[in-house]
């Protein structure tokens, strides 16, 4: 099978897999969703409130040395096989343009159609209403990450009261518009950063698109083309100029030149190389595959220390994400002071006043209730016991009052510390202890 047909297979099943993972949901959770309006971060059915974030750094830790390890052992996978910009502009050009109005050459990227016909002139608008349209499904996909689907066709019943999120949604669109349609590969040569990052990660063992100069023969000779045509072959050079690879190069490169920034890794140029080579009884020119192995024709492992390396980095990152998401808190609380230190009541009992906000972060409904720990010299004055459905969250006034009148500096306030435990009535393995700061006032004469 050739490797556009591969690439086709994987971009429909990256697509399917995108547009479906909104909808799933496990234990009730949604298998990937960071939602601003809730704060919370689902991921894999577990439920993260903004305060438990502590998880992200390993995860994007996990992302970015996953995606250097993969370019130093595979290269440009990522470009040529899974980054929206390149599946996006195959949908548009392959099959849009190409294969549904065919307005132009899938086997040849360098040639444009002829707009000056109006036949033509007619399919490139209907190219760009289906593109559109497309864009405004990529838009809405892409925030169904954020907003979820159930809430989002709620939304969409009044969606002059959510403004907001049909303006995220025209941006993106409009943006996908201008990059398809008129930055198009120019986006990868001269916008993309991972294109600069590549180069530098590259060794001789990094898969990557070579053209086989032991069997092909040199084009080209300190980066100018020396060869036009094949009676110019003094010996037995298996190339036939016949410029297959150039034509169907998406970023109009000719891999014959070496290692290029523009090279998506699409290895549409192998395929077209195939075909031609395949004419003569021969393999392609061009492969998939690293310097040493295909020019020096060396039998590499994957195990190299560098490799080894990034594999311990990746598994510790996820060893910590790991050991991060068993400790999930089951209730969030959240303890401030109003702006008045304390009060104090005309038999000297001194009191302090506090907003608590507790977060049930699991599906259940529990009711939490407060107690005071290892102290008798102060009692919880007023507090009622709060009722909370599965991840919400409320805020309720507490009071704390000394027992008696207490001593412990004539010269400035002292604060002291006190512990307390919120704790589930029906549970009593969801609790959390608190560490309050109450102000006593200094002694008066």
């Amino acid at each position: 099978m050739l490797y556009t047909k591969k690439r086709y297979l994987t971009y429909i099943f990256i697509t399917l897999f995108t547009l479906i993972v909104p909808f799933i949901k496990v234990n009730g959770n949604h298998l990937l969703l960071l939602s601003f309006e809730k704060l919370q971060f689902h991921f894999i059915g577990l439920v993260f409130n903004i305060n438990e974030l502590y998880l992200m750094p390993f995860l994007l830790m996990f992302f970015f040395i996953g995606i250097f390890a993969i370019t130093s052992m595979f290269g440009r996978a990522w470009c040529g096989w899974a980054c929206p910009q390149t599946i996006f502009r195959v949908l548009y050009r392959d099959l849009i343009e190409n294969t549904i109005l065919d307005l132009g050459k899938i086997k040849n990227k360098q040639k444009h159609a002829d707009y000056s016909n109006v036949q033509n002139m007619i399919k490139k608008i209907i190219a760009i209403s289906l593109w559109l349209i497309l864009s405004l499904i990529i838009a809405t996909n892409f925030l169904w990450y954020f907003v979820p689907p159930e809430d989002f066709f709620i939304y969409m019943k009044n969606p002059a009261e959510h403004m907001v999120m049909i303006i995220w949604i025209l941006s993106i669109a409009g943006f996908l518009l201008f990059d398809i349609l008129i930055m198009k590969e120019k986006f990868c040569v001269y916008v993309c950063p991972y294109s600069r990052i590549q180069s530098v990660l590259y060794d001789d063992n990094t898969k990557q698109i070579v053209y086989d100069t032991n069997r092909g023969g040199k084009i080209y000779n300190n980066g100018e083309k020396t060869i036009f045509n094949i009676k110019q072959w003094a010996q037995n050079e298996e190339c036939t100029t016949c410029e297959a690879c150039v034509k169907v190069c998406p970023t109009h490169i000719d891999i014959r030149k070496g290692l290029q920034v523009e090279c998506i890794n699409c290895l549409e140029c192998s395929d077209a190389c195939s075909i031609v080579m395949g004419k003569l009884g021969k393999k392609s020119l061009i492969n998939w595959g690293s310097t040493n192995k295909v020019l020096n024709k060396l039998n590499i492992s994957l195990l190299t220390s560098k490799n080894i390396m990034y594999a311990v980095a990746l598994i510790t990152s996820l060893i910590f994400a790991g050991i991060f998401t068993l400790k999930k808190e089951n209730i969030i609380i959240n303890v401030n002071k109003t702006t008045k230190l304390y009060n104090i009541k005309n038999n000297g009992i001194v009191s302090n006043n506090y907003i608590l906000t507790i977060h049930n972060t699991q599906d259940k409904t529990y009711t939490y209730d407060i107690k005071l720990l290892n102290t008798s010299d102060f009692r919880v004055k007023r507090f009622k016991p709060i009722t909370l459905k599965g991840n919400k969250k409320a805020k309720r006034v507490l009071i704390i009052e000394a027992t008696k009148k207490l001593s412990f500096s004539n010269i400035k306030d002292t604060t002291i510390k006190i512990e307390a435990l919120i704790f589930s009535k029906e549970d009593s393995k969801i609790n959390l202890t608190q560490k309050l700061f109450f102000t006593y006032p200094k002694d008066i004469k």
